[in-house]
């Protein structure tokens, strides 16, 4: 059912407010990293394991999250799991015992995880409804409250705020986004047939590639939220305060790429912008753990940002053009694989980190962004390039 231009300007405005939402509650948790590390006297593996419960949890919300979206409409969902978000953030400020801690990150990881499969089908249905390209600017907007979250927290706790205080505000000014966009949203439900469907289909071939590329992008993207600072505090020396700069400056890079990525896709094709941008982000990795200066760490990160910006967007566009396949299906797929990379990627990380170094296996996360750039051409669009 098509939606007045006036009511779809005001769900492009709520669908970009809980992208940014969303980008900000995950990014908050960066800076935390390090202080729940010292708190609970964790090593590189123990750590790992216990990062781990984030990914556990979005990947386990993420199927019921896409049948509820279809079956009773993503405004509902968006309204639970926003709140669920924001209530989270401050628990894992407080949590003094591993096992609350991992209850606290699955939870929180759940949360974020349904939030992120309703938030992209509601943007599908308004790109659709809109007919011009919109995801890149959503994902950028996402991006950008990354880049809030991060620098928020990093300066609050530079002015000697209390973490937990610094986390309960965060989480306050979230849950007045959740509150004042969510009326905006469009209420489409799908019949209860298609919602079947969409839950039981197989995805293609096509699907599952993109989704394996969408896994290590994910991956490549956690290992920034969750390894970034800590690489930064134990190899490179930076102040516990200090340490989230290495995430905020990959998400000021990352926000500036998807803000333009529309323009630039455009201008050279989605397989130059996956071909181009997983060997650049690759560099950035080797970059950041080849040279023993803070500020080449802090340069690779940029780069990092700049060159995995736009490959999701470009692979959720093409997932949505596979023939003979729903877009639900191939994005279902796409969404899943891609919270599984952040699943397996911090824990691997660790465990690989813990047996050798933590810049080796970011190394390692620099050839899985090669092999990205190596299977380009799936991307492209029927008759293009």
């Amino acid at each position: 059912m098509a939606v007045p231009p006036k009511s779809l300007g005001a769900a492009r405005r709520a669908t970009s407010g809980f992208f940014l939402m969303s980008g900000v509650a995950i990014a908050a948790w960066a800076p935390m990293v390090p202080f729940a590390k010292a708190r609970l006297d964790l090593d590189e593996a123990q750590l790992g394991l216990l990062l781990l419960c984030l990914g556990v949890g979005s990947v386990a919300a993420m199927p019921l999250a896409g049948h509820l979206s279809h079956r009773h409409g993503c405004r509902r969902v968006l309204l639970v799991t926003g709140a669920a978000s924001c209530a989270l953030l401050p628990v894992l400020a407080v949590a003094t015992t591993t096992v609350a801690m991992a209850a606290a990150l699955i939870a929180f990881g759940a949360a974020l995880g349904a939030t992120d499969v309703a938030m992209n089908v509601h943007a599908v249905e308004v790109e659709k409804q809109h007919g011009a390209p919109l995801m890149s600017g959503f994902h950028g907007l996402f991006s950008a409250g990354a880049l809030a979250g991060s620098l928020a927290i990093a300066g609050l706790l530079a002015i000697a705020v209390p973490l937990v205080v610094s986390a309960s505000v965060i989480a306050g000014v979230l849950l007045a986004i959740v509150i004042a966009q969510w009326p905006a949203l469009i209420e489409t439900t799908a019949d209860p047939g298609a919602a079947q469907r969409s839950m039981f289909s197989l995805p293609s071939a096509r699907a599952l590639l993109l989704g394996a590329l969408c896994f290590i992008v994910y991956l490549a993207e956690g290992a920034m939220l969750d390894w970034s600072a800590v690489f930064l505090r134990n190899a490179r020396g930076f102040a516990i305060e200090d340490a989230g700069l290495g995430y905020a400056a990959f998400s000021v890079a990352m926000t500036t790429g998807r803000l333009l990525g529309d323009r630039i896709t455009a201008r050279v094709g989605p397989v130059r912008i996956a071909r181009y941008g997983g060997a650049l982000a690759a560099a950035g990795y080797v970059l950041a753990t080849a040279l023993p200066w803070g500020a080449a760490s802090l340069a690779g990160f940029v780069l990092v940002g700049l060159g995995a910006s736009n490959i999701v967007p470009v692979l959720f566009s093409a997932a949505g053009r596979i023939q003979g396949t729903p877009p639900s299906v191939a994005l279902a797929t796409l969404t899943t694989l891609g919270c599984a990379g952040l699943l397996c990627g911090p824990a691997s990380i660790g465990f690989l980190a813990h047996a050798t170094s933590l810049s080796i296996a970011l190394c390692g996360v620099a050839l899985l962004l090669a092999i990205v750039a190596a299977l380009a051409s799936i991307v492209r669009p029927v008759g293009g390039v």
